[in-house]
């Protein structure tokens, strides 16, 4: 019998911010892929996440990068951010600096949930000590030696060691013997003494560490002195950051005078477009990498020293609160700069330090701290370790390590041991490589490279179904899971998101499921954190899915984004005619609004179309009923409504489009009341049940039946019963109709309905169908200033949003401060093209009805009547024709 090898073992070695971005991305990519992987993170560190850069809770040491830059996922720039609004900063914004600490504690969260789903596939071992040293097995794996004695065998390992230590080569002698200096400001207790007493204090660096020590030593009565060879701070990031701008053509190959040329020309050209010189440094990022991997090393050597300094001042930015307060300092002369170097240093009877400069003067300070930041060479024991047996190679220029896309090479250029590394050990390779955005790309590009010798092999030709006969990327429990989710989202049932959240529970690297989930938080208003769902989908896609499942995930990434989705979702049915939940998504129902920005007619289009592959299935009947009815052609719908009723008495499609029959012929009693039994009855189970009640309490507006409405909303719609997107589009867009018709006498409970609403959904919703009944409830509460702010969103939205929201805004807006004639000359031009926003001709209604209410109170009674009339043809609605005869009188 063959031995039962044992679990895959990989050995993270330093748990600050690139060992817990290594732990995550492992434990995130072995999750997707349901590869069973024993994960180790070494560390003596209490916390993983915080290392030396994240420890700090002094409050005024703030990231230098903003907060839409700092996500751990490359692939999802808004999660440290959301994480934020989640964690008592509801008012953050991706451009916001968040302190270094809180950041710590972002990165251990992030981890933390990431073991917790790992669950089950991933074994988490944390090691409360340090690595020594590292040499080969056999069998070609590694065996670390831990401080405590221990041995650790891996499979392979991640030296995510952060930084090499400052070496103060540049002391004197005198001065490292001075218990008055600090070599370690970082370290526990090592800012005790400055801190305990008023003795002005020499800083020897200008960099940004210099800057957070400033800012923690500052106080009335001391000078903190900061020296550096350049004299130059940080620059400090714009307040109101430019537009981005391209990075210049032909840097590829260039020789670094060709390069600078170019970089200076780019600058300027930047400093004439935006008065800025940083949009034209910024658009350098992504390309650093490469254009250092182009020079040679004499090259690099030299833009090191003329150009090094320069680079990294304008590169490593303040954040803007942090300059404010240097420049408060500088002013009240708290903190001076110096550029010059230590010669000389004596320590005095009091233990103070009279310390000589490069240009002949002597300072006298009470202490000394070293800021110049990291050495260039890895000098602990791990490194040395691999250095003596040539297992690895100092880096270029002798900076870092020398790898190969992060994998370690040894003496002999080859990748030899497997041990892998990232962030500041690669510096010599990739120049840039020491902040965030860059580190969490290499960390997941290691994931990937880690685990290839576990990747799955050739899938089986035999996958599970869909509903629809679609075959699934998934296995067949998730697979049957995914398939409740479809039906109920089908039948507009409750329960569908419960089912899609079990399949990918099952199956973490199922991609339909988290595309799912994401379309349903992003059209449907479910509990869903959908910027979190797309990415997953994105990168289950990448991974694991064939190409219908990789086109249906672009097509909700693409409606999600705004990028040009309904044309996407077209192209995808066109290939795929079959994809229910597709189809679903392409036409405006109850569920979801459709691809009606491309034309009036094109959804039913895309149903006649696809009519073939569901050959007269209860779904297909449904939506076909419901654009029916949108045609006007009411028989025909109520007809095909009755059959897919009869085939599936729970279609939630077929009874809505048969609510529309019987509004728009204005058969309200008869409509009022069948409408009434199916939801006691069939419509329990309705995920949009508060819908269902709003068509009957159209009905009783209708019919005149003030008592009836208020009681509906009352007991049916009121907020507590009805909650998020559709207090909005039902709760609220019924109060308004209601005082817009005179059925509603007093105050309109309209705080209950804002109240139930997220300040992000009501203020900045994903669709112009949000955005239209935000804007109705905001109109009915008379918030002037919150409408405002949904103007401002819509104007920086998508097209539609842009085209309609924005000015719709502005004519609600007239409506509440009583500039009746200019806010019906608004809605008037908007009606025509109002069909773009999605929704029904029975939701948009609602704008028609402001219409003639702004009309009638700008006496214009002629107009107001001839609207009437128009809408008396429809349907002979009892309140219409009490408001005919009231403006005819």
């Amino acid at each position: 019998m063959s031995p039962v090898r044992e679990r895959y073992t990989v050995a993270v070695v330093g748990a600050g911010a690139a060992g817990a971005l290594t732990a995550l991305h492992l434990c995130e990519t072995a999750t997707r892929r349901r590869t069973p992987l024993t994960l180790v993170l070494i560390d003596p560190a209490p916390e993983a996440g915080r290392g030396t850069a994240y420890a700090t809770p002094d409050p005024r040491h703030r990231l230098n990068v903003p907060a839409g830059g700092m996500s751990c996922y490359p692939d999802e720039p808004g999660h440290f951010t959301r994480w934020l609004c989640r964690h008592g900063e509801p008012a953050v914004t991706a451009a916001d600096f968040a302190t270094r600490y809180r950041y710590g504690a972002y990165l251990a969260d992030t981890l933390g949930q990431a073991i917790v789903r790992a669950h089950g596939v991933v074994s988490l071992q944390r090691l409360r000590t340090r690595a020594e040293s590292c040499t080969g097995t056999p069998d070609g794996r590694v065996s670390l030696l831990l401080a405590d004695g221990a041995r650790l065998t891996a499979d392979s390992a991640v030296l995510a060691t952060g930084p090499a230590a400052p070496t103060a080569a540049w002391a004197p002698g005198e001065l490292c013997a001075s218990p008055r200096f600090v070599a370690a400001p970082w370290a526990a207790g090592a800012l005790d003494g400055p801190k305990a007493d008023d003795a002005d204090v020499l800083l020897v660096g200008s960099g940004l560490t210099a800057v957070d020590l400033a800012l923690t030593l500052d106080r009335s009565g001391r000078t903190v002195h900061a020296l550096s060879r350049n004299g130059l701070l940080p620059q400090p990031h714009a307040l109101a950051p430019a537009g981005p701008m391209p990075a210049p053509e032909g840097l590829e190959d260039a020789s670094l005078d060709r390069l600078r040329r170019a970089v200076y020309r780019h600058v300027s050209r930047s400093v004439r477009m935006h008065g800025d010189w940083r949009p034209a440094l910024d658009s350098l990022r992504p390309h650093t990498a490469h254009l250092w991997r182009c020079l040679t090393p004499g090259e690099r050597a030299e833009f090191l020293a003329r150009e090094g300094t320069l680079w990294n001042t304008h590169r490593h930015r303040m954040a803007p609160a942090t300059a404010e307060s240097v420049t408060r300092a500088r002013t009240a002369r708290r903190l001076t700069v110096h550029a010059g170097t230590v010669t000389a240093a004596v320590s005095r009877d009091d233990g103070s330090l009279d310390v000589e400069l490069s240009d002949g003067r002597t300072m006298h300070v009470g202490w000394v701290i070293d800021c110049t930041g990291p050495g260039h060479r890895l000098d602990d024991p791990l490194w040395r370790s691999l250095f003596t047996a040539e297992a690895a190679v100092p880096g270029p220029l002798g900076m870092g390590v020398a790898t190969v896309d992060g994998r370690l090479l040894d003496a002999g250029g080859r990748a030899g041991l497997p041990l892998y590394t990232l962030g500041a050990p690669r510096r010599g390779e990739l120049w840039e490589t020491t902040a965030i955005p860059e580190i969490r790309g290499q960390a997941a590009a290691l994931a990937h490279e880690v685990l290839a010798p576990l990747a799955p092999g050739p899938r089986s030709t035999r996958r599970p179904l869909d509903g629809h006969g679609l075959a699934l990327s998934t296995h067949a429990e998730a697979a049957a899971a995914y398939r409740t989710g479809l039906d109920r989202i089908l039948k507009v049932r409750s329960g569908a998101e419960d089912a899609l959240a079990r399949a990918i529970a099952l199956d973490p690297g199922f991609a339909l499921g988290h595309a799912a989930l994401a379309l349903l938080g992003h059209e449907c208003g479910a509990a869903v954190d959908v910027p979190r769902s797309l990415a997953d989908a994105q990168r289950c896609a990448r991974e694991r899915a064939d190409e219908r499942e990789r086109s249906f995930v672009d097509v909700v990434t693409r409606r999600v984004h705004g990028d040009n989705g309904d044309t996407a979702l077209v192209r995808h049915l066109d290939t795929h005619p079959g994809d229910a939940l597709a189809l679903a998504a392409a036409v405006p129902t109850i569920a979801f609004s459709g691809v009606d920005d491309l034309d009036d007619d094109y959804a039913l289009r895309l149903v006649e179309r696809t009519a073939p592959a569901y050959d007269g299935h209860w779904f297909h009947t449904s939506l076909l009923a419901f654009l029916r009815q949108e045609q006007g052609r009411m028989y025909e719908a109520g007809e095909l409504a009755h059959r897919a009723l009869a085939a599936e008495p729970a279609s939630g499609h077929a009874v809505h489009a048969l609510a529309h029959v019987h509004y728009e012929t204005g058969a309200h009693k008869a409509g009022r009341n069948w409408l009434d039994r199916w939801v006691s009855g069939r419509g329990r189970g309705a995920v949009h049940r508060a819908h269902f009640s709003w068509h009957i309490a159209l009905h009783e507006l209708a019919l005149d039946d003030t008592a009836a409405v208020r009681k509906r909303w009352f007991t049916q719609l009121a907020p507590g019963r009805v909650t998020g997107v559709r207090a909005l589009v039902d709760s609220g867009s019924l109060l308004w109709r209601a005082r817009l018709s005179d059925s509603w006498h007093g105050e309109l409970p309209t705080a209950d309905v804002l109240g139930s609403v997220a300040t992000d959904v009501l203020e900045r919703p994903s669709t112009a169908f949000t955005a239209l009944h935000s804007a109705v409830a905001l109109t009915a509460a008379g918030d002037l200033a919150a409408l405002r702010r949904l103007r401002d969103h819509a104007a920086e939205a998508d097209e539609v949003q842009r085209e309609i929201i924005a000015p719709l805004c502005e004519a609600f807006a007239a409506v509440v401060e009583e500039r009746f004639h200019e806010a019906a000359r608004g809605l008037d031009a908007l009606l025509p093209v109002l069909r773009r926003v999605g929704g029904s001709a029975a939701q948009r209604e609602v704008v028609e009805e402001t219409l003639l209410y702004a009309l009638m109170a700008d006496g214009r009674c002629d107009a107001a009547l001839r609207l009437l009339d128009a809408r008396l043809e429809r349907t002979r609605a009892p309140r219409d024709r009490r408001m005919r005869a009231v403006l005819s009188d």
